[in-house]
């Protein structure tokens, strides 16, 4: 590719509706130079998140992403050139790039990433995605031997991990997924001990028949009416850590939100805590020690949804918010 050209995925419009392949368009911009402090980066790997989409409705976390801008987003990238110490060509890091083939980052809004192959585990069980299912289900929900853990989401690329996880604490696992497949794929290949297809439409129902002894912890990555669920079934004392809620970013949410709220909360004596990874990020080598260690051992697998060329950045976002991967999804620059 010409190192002259910077090609861009612009969001050109917010949407207000669905999110579809009109609300972009890709350009061929210049690549930037990095300024004192800032090092010039080239992406090897797009993380594509839910929190993309939620990001295009305001702030949160972060700034809102603003239309006819470079689409927000991190990646794995490589050190181009360096004005900045501590940062030389070549090495990897994580940060955020935005949807471009170059960057020209501060460098302390950098980290540094270690050499390993494949790379792209930097953004699955050892980046944000492995992160947050180690820190949300082990801080906040706090799981013991033998309790019952129920995950939605559980075939994305943090609910896969959470469920495996309580699985080596010795818990029952239930896992939430979109489809048969999905779910068979969780309880063959990943070890959860049921899985319940919410696209059955009976929720409530088979999440009743799976945990017939209620649940002690609950990994929320939906919200909604899944989250409804759970809470009615949710046993005393138990704790529900909130990481997302993808049934609110796209489209229309549920007319009435979760019911319950906060009357089973109060009745229950539930512990509900929202979260967010970068809060831990000081106690990041231990989990990751954690994780390399039951990666290892063959204790947890790696499901990876890898998706060629920039250009379909775009489609690859719409088909990870219609529940299109397995695992974590993201795009080779």
């Amino acid at each position: 590719m010409n190192a002259t050209v910077n090609r861009q995925i612009l969001l050109v419009e917010k949407p207000s509706g669905k999110l579809g392949p009109e609300h972009f368009k890709m350009v061929n911009g210049k690549v930037p130079e990095p300024k004192d402090g800032e090092v010039l980066v080239k992406a090897r790997y797009i993380s594509l998140d839910a929190a993309n989409r939620a990001w295009m409705h305001g702030a949160t976390y972060r700034a809102a992403v603003e239309a006819n801008t470079v689409m927000a987003g991190g990646s794995i990238a490589e050190v181009v050139s360096s004005k900045a110490q501590g940062l030389a060509p070549g090495d990897i890091v994580f940060g955020d790039t935005g949807w471009q083939d170059y960057a020209a980052v501060p460098a302390k809004h950098l980290n540094k990433m270690p050499d390993m192959e494949p790379m792209t585990h930097l953004l699955s069980v050892y980046g944000i995605a492995g992160l947050t299912a180690y820190f949300g289900l082990l801080h906040i929900g706090k799981p013991k031997e033998g309790e019952t853990v129920v995950v939605s989401a559980a075939a994305g690329s943090v609910g896969s991990i959470v469920g495996q996880i309580a699985k080596i604490k010795g818990c029952n696992v239930i896992g939430i997924a979109g489809g048969k497949d999905k779910c068979h794929w969780l309880t063959s290949e990943l070890g959860f001990d049921a899985a319940v297809d919410y696209k059955d439409g009976a929720t409530f129902k088979a999440l009743r028949a799976a945990a017939p002894k209620g649940i002690d912890v609950y990994f929320d990555n939906v919200g909604g009416d899944i989250l409804e669920a759970c809470l009615s079934l949710m046993n005393n004392r138990g704790r529900i850590a909130c990481c997302g809620a993808i049934s609110q970013y796209d489209g229309m949410p549920s007319a009435h939100g979760p019911r319950g709220v906060p009357g089973l909360i109060v009745v229950k004596r539930l512990i509900m805590q929202g979260f967010i990874v970068m809060d831990y990020m000081n106690e990041s080598a231990a989990a990751l020690g954690d994780l390399q260690s039951w990666v290892a051992s063959g204790k947890l697998k790696v499901q990876e949804d890898v998706i060629d060329g920039i250009e379909n950045t775009p489609q690859a976002l719409i088909g990870l918010l219609a529940g299109e991967n397995r695992g974590k999804r993201m795009v080779k620059v």
